[in-house]
């Protein structure tokens, strides 16, 4: 069975939750770490970055380039 991949736009309240904790954070470990505290994970599919729920690891949505 293949493996729907995901790729819609983040919702923008979990993109502002996402970027307000990319500001405050030192390193994107830091940043990966802090979203794990809210529920969130991002991973790397296919080169994009994916936005995950955690601990089902449903994916969200794709994150704008900039925000990487």
């Amino acid at each position: 069975m293949a493996q729907v991949i995901c790729r819609n736009a983040v919702e923008a309240p979990i993109l502002n939750l996402l970027m307000r904790e990319r500001a405050m954070a030192v390193s994107a470990r830091e940043w990966h770490f802090r979203l794990a505290g809210y529920g969130y994970a991002i991973k790397d599919v296919a080169g994009a970055q994916v936005v995950t729920k955690l601990p089902q690891n449903t994916e969200l949505g794709v994150l704008p380039v900039q925000i990487h």
